[in-house]
């Protein structure tokens, strides 16, 4: 980019013709200090609340106080069909026919149901691959699952580290190991974005290698629902989860999402079950005997909170408007925006990927010195954003609500900052 290109006014010009600059004020944005809306770079935690949020779950609020036990057929979305409200649009969202996607539970329940049927070790083949620098849940959801079985993780356990002096995975050295290590592995579980350096996976290039060494391939989506295009059945992928309050904007802890393959949708596979998980059709018989609901459905355990789904529903609707194609054109530009801002500066490393391929919204910025003082700077600035130990700042700019000016002035106060403990270091 040119230098012009990097001034406020390219910003102001980006967001005056910015196709999707609407949707920002379909968002209640968090005040600053000054009183000023702050600038929000926090969505790859939690994602703003949607102003149709709120008659959403007032709507299921008066359909309980109104109708009691009969809104779960006489509400005006009724209760008992309501996770269904959300498949289609999850399915776009997801790049998966509908029968694969459900809403259920929460991310790390989901996976250890997912593990229940498809995580099922021998004597020979009992390793999982995961990222070393996984979020802390799946490494101790993937340990468990290891001693649960009667194997040590320190031999079941093969963890994926960047090579020395690098920050990410190189997608050679994925394939590597799952070729190297295949014949031994019963589950490669990845995230589809890594949580701590905003890296986006090659998805299709492992779920093919894994299978061609037999093993189970699943993704943890939290950081890639709503973030990344995603293919999940194209890429033959078996399954996956994700939570719903990042990227989709769902609320904090709502109800999470589970993909499962097509071609595992009627295999006698073990599982937990649950009711909700059974037949539709004979459901309400309360027979003994469990007979589960064909597709991701059938992995289902109790009926689900309504007023959770109330607020998935009310943002995904935004996505449907909107598509995944256009998020991620404006998402491309606002990332290639902030890398023109930081590119060539001191004092800092940026530790998401430079290729457009790689990375999603999250950029990951590690500060040599005085990072948490620029942290607390930036937030005392009304900058929201995320710090990770020992030195990390991690940022996301979300298409449906940030702007190309939130980038610029980011990017300006953070340079400042950094400029600031440069020389505070220097001096003493």
């Amino acid at each position: 980019m040119t230098t012009q290109q990097n001034s406020l006014e390219y910003a102001r010009e980006c967001d005056r013709t910015d196709p999707l600059r609407g949707y920002r004020d379909r968002f209640y944005i968090p005040p600053a200090p000054s009183g000023d809306d702050s600038i929000y770079l926090c969505g790859n935690s939690l994602g703003l609340q949607p102003k149709a949020t709120r008659e959403a779950l007032e709507q299921e609020l008066a359909d309980w106080r109104n109708l009691g036990v009969e809104g779960h057929l006489q509400a005006k979305n009724p209760w008992l069909p309501y996770h269904e409200f959300l498949t289609e649009k999850y399915a776009k969202i997801m790049g998966a026919k509908p029968h694969e996607v459900v809403a259920m539970n929460t991310l790390t329940v989901n996976l250890h149901l997912m593990m229940v049927s498809f995580y099922r070790p021998t004597a020979k083949r009992f390793k999982i691959i995961i990222e070393g620098n996984a979020f802390p849940s799946d490494q101790y959801a993937v340990k468990s699952q290891l001693e649960f079985h009667g194997f040590k993780p320190e031999e079941g356990l093969i963890e994926l580290f960047p090579p020395l002096g690098e920050d990410t995975l190189r997608t050679e050295d994925i394939l590597e190991t799952i070729e190297r290590e295949g014949a031994e592995t019963a589950l490669i579980l990845i995230g589809g974005v890594n949580y701590y350096t905003g890296q986006f996976y090659d998805l299709k290039a492992i779920t093919e290698a894994g299978h061609r060494q037999g093993c189970v391939v699943g993704f943890d989506l939290a950081h890639a629902a709503g973030n990344v295009p995603l293919r999940l059945h194209e890429w033959g992928v078996d399954f996956a989860c994700w939570c719903s309050y990042k990227y989709l904007n769902s609320g904090p802890g709502s109800v999470a999402g589970c993909f499962v393959h097509e071609r595992h949708a009627e295999t006698e596979r073990p599982r937990f079950a649950g009711w909700w998980g059974h037949d539709k059709e004979s459901r309400f018989k309360m027979g003994p005997d469990f007979h589960p609901i064909p597709g991701a459905e059938g992995w289902q355990l109790s009926n689900p909170p309504i007023l959770s789904l109330a607020a998935v529903k009310a943002s995904l609707e935004m996505f449907d408007e909107v598509g995944m194609e256009a998020l991620r054109a404006k998402s491309l530009k606002l990332t290639e925006f902030l890398y023109s801002l930081l590119e060539g500066e001191e004092g800092f490393k940026v530790l998401t990927p430079r290729e457009p391929e790689n990375r999603g919204c999250q950029f990951s910025l590690v500060v040599f010195e005085g990072g948490k003082r620029v942290f607390e700077a930036l937030t005392e600035a009304g900058v929201i954003c995320d710090w990770r130990e020992p030195d990390c700042i991690r940022i996301a700019p979300v298409p449906l609500y940030n702007s190309f000016e939130d980038v610029y002035r980011f990017a300006q106060i953070f340079k400042s900052e950094v400029a600031k403990c440069r020389h505070l270091e220097s001096k003493l």
